[in-house]
């Protein structure tokens, strides 16, 4: 995998800058787009298996959120990621920084709507619950999985100067599979965390999802 990944960094470094308007790229039946803003989508590659996991190739150029929006999961897409759920990929993503700051920390956070934080019932994590799933980034040090209340993923302990690009390897899983799935990309600072597990939800503003107070939990 991480030839892959350093082929990949490169095609990132090398890419041209895009046209204006949306890209989107469709891979196995699903559709992976830029169409809900925040970045420039590149490339999609590969078929969602662990030896061959999609490999999204992406430029950000500020704060966030970044959100990619993937569509068409359904039962018969299946599990190419070992897990116990119905449907799940692995994928890597290879991410340039196109802005004029470093990154020092990355943050994921996986929805299926633009209101809701992904709740436990919706099926929808970061392969919550599977053994020896992969969270992992050579460029960030240390990775966090956040299964609940929300589903996230917190990369931290790193830096991405401006022009240089990271990666993060990870699963997408879901018991009962959306047609459209939400991964929003954040840069907030660490210092903008969830309140106290024993605190109520609070509503956030949309579209930040990192921010401390959090929207309210799907009916």
């Amino acid at each position: 995998m991480r030839g892959l990944v350093g082929l990949s960094l490169l095609c990132l470094v090398l890419a041209p800058m895009a046209a204006a308007g949306a890209a989107s790229f469709t891979r196995e039946g699903l559709t992976f787009s830029d169409e809900l803003g925040g970045f420039r989508l590149v490339s999609v590659t590969g078929t969602g298996r662990l030896e061959d996991p999609f490999v999204v190739v992406e430029e950000i150029g500020g704060q966030g959120p970044a959100i990619l929006l993937i569509t068409g999961l359904r039962p018969e897409f299946g599990n190419r990621c070992g897990t116990q759920h119905l449907t799940g990929f692995a994928m890597t993503k290879l991410v340039r920084n196109v802005g004029n700051q470093p990154w020092h920390d990355f943050r994921m956070e996986l929805r299926e709507n633009e209101r809701y934080a992904s709740p436990y019932g919706d099926g929808l994590s970061f392969g919550q619950a599977a053994t020896g799933r992969t969270v992992e980034s050579s460029t960030f040090h240390q990775a966090r999985v956040i299964d609940e209340p929300y589903d996230g993923l917190a990369f931290e302990d790193g830096e991405v100067p401006p022009g240089a690009a990271a990666d993060f390897h990870f699963l997408i899983t879901d018991e009962t599979p959306a047609w459209r799935i939400l991964l929003i990309q954040d840069l907030s600072p660490p210092t903008a965390a969830l309140p106290p597990r024993e605190e109520p939800a609070r509503p956030a503003a949309w579209p930040h999802p990192m921010l401390a107070q959090r929207p309210e939990a799907a009916p």
